[in-house]
């Protein structure tokens, strides 16, 4: 496929030596979190908690009442305030529960742990799915969703890659919780009823390679593969396409894989072995205007101002505040926003200078687009308000990469083109 469309992927300096040997930082908010009642596209839950009520961290909190279905446990210990609407990292305000801290981080088992091995498939893809676990790699979307019908599935690929860069979060994790990596792999193994799980770690760390190696301790079905350092590696089409060698429309299941994260599978292993609920999480606080980069721990719901308060606040008067990594990422006005669940980076670059000069017509954007797509042929039709020719040229296919603006001699922001395209294409389906 490369032959004919260029290499599709591009090696991009990581930037990872800014947080990827430091301590991780264990995190308090002051005085709240706010979670975020936000599952996907799903926003309507019932809540199981009244205003008043004391909280322990594990406490189910609320559940999905339409959509697939997700249960939200609290992260901290302490007493129910009540729903607040404030700005959420989907660029849009939703309601939030307030728990105010006591400080105590009182626990509770959310759940009865499981035997997987004793268990059947479809007892551990419905515990998986009474757990709550999530993608947590960004996408967020319900984990026991992809194992209920894995008909034809007989590769389980972990995504360990992290190939954007600053994001150390998932190495960090890896490199704490490699043997619960390998347990949640082996239960992914089961749920799929896959013949074998490849746990993906770029070639460039050769001791996280190492480290999951020793783990494993000769788990029948259980690999890891180390796959080239380069952008976006860690998405799943490239993923599917390196250590596969396959192509496919739609879902990986088409091409016979199931793909997870890596903190995810370490999520499954804590829910079945110690009955934990998602309820803190390891995310990358980096950048060149943040002033002490840190992986960092933290509840579900603490304010990012907090946050970047507790790595030496800003280094600038004027920054970039991105909530995930500088290709992939959100650029947000404030930092008044909360993490969530799916949350894995804060990156805090300087504000972006405009220098953008007309399209040259190179074709980069085209040759290294990992869905295929050609980007300046959909920037075109955008300009001429030509709705049937984005469709046309495949829009709802761009994964938001952004490896057209990165790869650009112009300076143009083709991503932000392309996602303005996607998003009239929308418009116009509704």
């Amino acid at each position: 496929m490369s032959l004919f469309l260029g290499p599709m992927r591009q090696h991009i300096p990581g930037k990872k030596e800014l947080t990827e040997k430091s301590e991780l930082l264990h995190l308090m908010p002051k005085k709240e979190v706010y979670i975020p009642l936000v599952a996907g596209r799903t926003l309507d839950f019932d809540i199981l908690v009244e205003e008043g009520d004391t909280v322990s961290v594990g406490t189910k909190l609320a559940e999905t009442k339409s959509g697939f279905y997700v249960p939200i446990y609290s992260s901290v210990s302490g007493t129910y305030k009540g729903i607040v609407k404030r700005m959420h990292n989907s660029l849009r305000p939703q309601n939030h529960m307030v728990i105010e801290c006591d400080f105590k981080q009182t626990k509770v088992q959310s759940f009865t742990p499981l035997d997987w091995q004793s268990a059947t498939r479809e007892e551990c893809v419905d515990f998986v799915k009474n757990a709550g676990i999530v993608g947590l790699g960004g996408a967020g979307f319900p984990t026991y969703v992809k194992y209920m019908k894995p008909d034809g599935v007989d590769y389980v690929l972990i995504n360990a890659v992290e190939c954007e860069p600053y994001i150390t979060a998932d190495y960090q994790s890896v490199m704490d919780d490699a043997q619960d990596l390998v347990t949640g792999a082996k239960i992914m193994k089961k749920m799929a009823e896959a013949k074998t799980v490849y746990i993906c770690i770029k070639e460039s760390h050769p001791d996280l390679i190492e480290k999951v190696k020793s783990a494993l301790n000769d788990a029948a079905g259980v690999e890891v593969r180390p796959v080239p350092d380069v952008y976006p590696m860690g998405w799943e089409r490239v993923l599917v396409r390196e250590v596969l060698h396959k192509e496919y429309g739609g879902l990986p299941a088409e091409a016979g894989a199931i793909i997870g994260n890596a903190s995810s599978a370490i999520a499954i292993a804590k829910a079945f072995e110690k009955g934990e609920a998602i309820t803190q999480k390891n995310l990358t606080v980096s950048g060149e205007c943040v002033k002490d980069p840190h992986n960092v721990c933290v509840p579900v719901g603490m304010p990012v101002s907090e946050i970047i308060e507790a790595c030496g606040g800003y280094t600038q008067d004027t920054v970039r505040l991105i909530s995930g990594g500088p290709m992939m990422g959100k650029t947000i006005v404030n930092d008044m926003f909360v993490v969530d669940r799916a949350m894995n980076a804060l990156t805090v670059l300087p504000a972006a200078n405009d220098d953008a000069i007309a399209c040259l017509r190179c074709g980069k954007c085209s040759d290294h687009c990992p869905s295929g797509l050609q980007p300046v042929r959909i920037t075109a039709a955008l300009k001429a308000n030509d709705v049937d020719e984005m469709s046309k040229r495949g829009v709802m296919s761009c994964i938001e990469c952004g490896m057209c603006t990165y790869i650009c001699p112009s300076h143009i922001d083709v991503t932000e083109n392309v996602r303005k395209a996607k998003r009239i294409v929308m418009l116009k389906k509704k």
